[in-house]
């Protein structure tokens, strides 16, 4: 039996994790066709490493991911923590519809979430984005309700503003704000970033490795998946984006190669650095990037290194926005 060095820990808000949790949107059908037996293998070999929070959500796969993550974690749930999705809604064909943050919803897709989990209860139930105008504090009520029933544990909040943040904390406390941040998406450092630890929230960073780019392995459109990746709708993947941004990787591979790592590890490093409140949870579909991603919890890099980085790729080097123009308009309300 191998034995692995135990990861370091970090806070999101009163809760003690490893510094890396496992996003699990690429082992559903998001980017690739689904392999069920590569995903169980990917996740029970990622608990076996150490990483406790693995992250799902209820539109990934259309209930897909729910239920091939309670599989995987079947035998070893008291020693994981998952964490899905609420709010977002699609329809059968893959569609999506808006977002939702009415009671009834979230009690009837928590009601969901939990039987295809295989579970009795949900770690980190995060609020799946807001829409405009949206009042939190009913979708926060109803959240709190399944924190009393023992359904939930924790509440978190995903790609919102830092007013939704103050009021949705102040019906209930917010345990983490789940949100894109790498080196080609920033804008939580605006102002989300310094709300969160005002009030003594946690920051899990989804997409750190920006959707497969920063690890240096999409370079043109043929290298993205079959015709139902979603990264086909995004206009960073498009062209003459997606060819623009290759300036990314041209300024990060020197770096990474001075340090000895990946340009997704140091991608990685450099998230890790933030704070000791900062999770990321990378996507893989793979023992070997899992890896691969996991030793990045251990690059060290200083400030003078984190200031190259940054002068290498400032915030706005990236051509493209992360979303379609309906989904950018239900980010960041």
């Amino acid at each position: 039996m191998t034995v692995h060095t135990p990861l370091p820990t970090r806070r999101l808000g009163t809760l003690e994790v490893p510094a890396q949790g496992l996003g699990c949107l690429s082992l559903s059908s998001f980017y690739h066709p689904a392999d069920t037996a590569d995903a169980l293998r990917t996740v029970r070999d990622a608990v076996d490493r150490g990483v406790t929070l693995l992250d799902t959500a209820d539109v990934q796969g259309l209930g897909e991911g729910e239920r091939l993550l309670g599989k995987a974690v079947a035998e070893v749930r008291d020693r994981v923590l998952l964490s899905t999705k609420v709010g977002l809604e699609r329809d059968r064909d893959g569609r999506f519809l808006g977002v939702r943050g009415d009671r009834a919803y979230i009690r009837r897709r928590c009601h969901a979430s939990l039987e295809r989990l295989g579970t009795d209860r949900i770690d980190l139930y995060v609020k799946h984005w807001a829409a405009p105008g949206e009042e939190i504090e009913e979708a926060i009520e109803a959240l709190a309700e399944l924190v009393d029933e023992g359904k939930v544990r924790h509440l978190c909040l995903s790609e919102v503003s830092a007013a939704t943040i103050r009021r949705a904390h102040a019906v209930h406390p917010i345990t983490a704000v789940q949100s894109e941040w790498s080196l080609w998406s920033r804008g939580i450092e605006t102002d989300v970033v310094a709300t969160c630890r005002e009030l003594g929230i946690g920051l899990v960073a989804s997409s750190p490795l920006g959707r497969g780019f920063l690890a240096d392995s999409v370079h043109s459109t043929a290298d993205l998946g079959p015709e139902q990746d979603f990264r086909h709708a995004l206009p960073r993947f498009q062209e003459p984006a997606l060819s623009r941004n290759q300036a990314i990787l041209t300024a990060l591979r020197p770096l990474a190669r001075a340090h000895g790592v990946t340009v997704a590890q140091l991608a990685l490093a450099w998230l890790h650095h933030q704070g000791e409140d900062v999770v990321p949870i990378p996507s893989t579909r793979g023992r070997a990037h899992l890896d691969e991603n996991l030793a990045a919890t251990r690059v060290e890099l200083s400030a003078r290194d984190r200031a190259a980085i940054e002068a290498a790729v400032p915030a706005t080097a990236v051509h493209g926005d992360r979303y379609t123009p309906f989904l950018m308009g239900l980010v960041d309300n």
